[in-house]
């Protein structure tokens, strides 16, 4: 069954909408949490929802696998 142009571009359009929206909902646990245990346990401030955003981002670079075929 072929799609008309505007459904593909409709599917597009809500692929992209799906890969934005579910990184920024990511970070609403990363906020609740941290500002439940952060600033209690270890006396730290409590972040903003961007801040976890970027909390967020930043772990996903730093605790990355970086394992490759290092085979021969």
């Amino acid at each position: 069954m072929n799609k008309s142009t505007p459904e593909i571009i409709g599917s597009i359009v809500s692929i992209f909408v799906i890969i934005a929206v579910i990184p920024l909902l990511l970070a609403f646990p990363i906020m609740w949490l941290w500002n439940w245990l952060m600033p209690e346990i270890f006396g730290l401030p409590t972040v903003t929802f961007l801040q976890a955003w970027g909390l967020m981002i930043l772990s996903g670079f730093l605790l990355q696998s970086k394992t490759g075929n290092t085979s021969k």
